[in-house]
């Protein structure tokens, strides 16, 4: 009997605090806890997003797994390698491995390069094909690829990125990232700048990439829609922790915690003459600076009791999934 295959990605008890820097004569402040004890996995082939509210922690989460954001502590293991234990040079060569789409495709193309320099610029750096030149033969060839396989014309890359639609300019930085064949791809928010119409061919592109090259997504979105079109799994993130990790299905046709039953009812609905029951949250947000003690969705939930005041919730196999528990983890006391 063979071994299962270990995940492509493994996160355990993710941590990033921005510490403010201390006033003269006043005391220290104390830190904003962005992430605060993320664990996850990816397996190869699969995307799992991460969802919740703007200031929950996503955009940082993804950024502290590939050390965009250097984390406060935790471990990030891609392939079983520790990534956080690698000096600059190590971490460099691994970046072949993981790359990153984005949410403007135009802040992060460079206005001064032509189309065909932004591709090949990857392949320069890694030492792909011959001599310094982009226009050498096994990178131009790796770059009219990457352009036909992302739907756009040869001659894109005697372009430059501002004679680029929205839509375009973000097959451009998918393009980009897919040059040096990486195992896995964060998407941060990759379609929440475009057009309806445009977000799904970009969304339909992706998944269409992810059959054909094997590719893993860490996909960030706030559109649950396009989550529930993208995504294997889902992870609901509040205030810095993961309050709900489930399969796609499962988790938006019954979700277990109360802020994503919250999050899931804010939907819209395609049908004009069916109303959504919307549930709404009492309060604002705690500040990440100081989370309340026990559970971080006391505050706000409408089903909060006085051990939730006490004692935090760990991220556990739901206690009401019947036989879906094992894949379906939730961090309520009561769930």
């Amino acid at each position: 009997m063979t071994a299962p295959n270990p995940p492509l990605l493994q996160v355990d008890n993710l941590v990033k605090h921005y510490t403010k820097p201390r006033r003269w004569l006043c005391a220290p402040m104390p830190p904003i806890r962005a992430v605060d004890g993320v664990s996850f996995t990816l397996e190869r082939g699969e995307t799992l997003s991460l969802v919740g509210e703007s200031g929950c922690g996503k955009t940082t989460t993804a950024k502290s797994v590939i050390r965009l954001v250097e984390p406060t502590s935790g471990s990030v293991r891609l392939d079983g390698e520790d990534l956080l234990a690698l000096n600059s040079e190590q971490m460099r060569q691994r970046r072949r491995d993981v790359q990153i789409v984005f949410q403007d495709p135009y802040a992060s193309l460079s206005p001064r390069l032509k189309v065909g320099e932004i591709l090949a610029e990857p392949l320069k750096n890694f030492g792909f094909g011959a001599g310094d030149s982009p226009a050498g033969p096994e990178r131009r060839e790796r770059v009219q690829w990457l352009l036909a396989r992302v739907g756009l014309r040869p001659d894109a890359a005697e372009r430059y990125p501002h004679e680029f639609s929205g839509g375009q300019r973000q097959r451009l930085g998918i393009a980009r990232a897919l040059a040096l064949n990486p195992k896995l791809i964060v998407c941060d928010e990759p379609v929440s700048a475009l057009d309806v119409s445009v977000q799904a061919q970009v969304v339909n592109l992706l998944m269409d990439l992810q059959a054909e090259l094997g590719i893993s997504y860490l996909f960030v979105a706030h559109d649950l829609a396009v989550v529930r079109h993208i995504s294997h799994r889902v992870a609901v993130m509040y205030l810095g922790q993961i309050v709900e990790l489930a399969p796609r299905d499962a988790l938006f046709k019954q979700p277990r915690h109360p802020y994503t039953e919250v999050l899931l009812s804010a939907v819209p609905l395609p049908d004009p003459r069916r109303r959504a029951q919307r549930q709404a949250l009492l309060g604002e947000p705690p500040s990440p600076a100081n989370p309340p003690s026990g559970c971080r969705f006391h505050t706000r939930c409408p089903m909060a009791q006085p051990l939730c005041r006490e004692q935090a919730p760990t991220l556990a196999p739901s206690k009401t999934a019947g036989e879906a528990s094992q894949t379906h983890w939730v961090a309520c006391h009561f769930r």
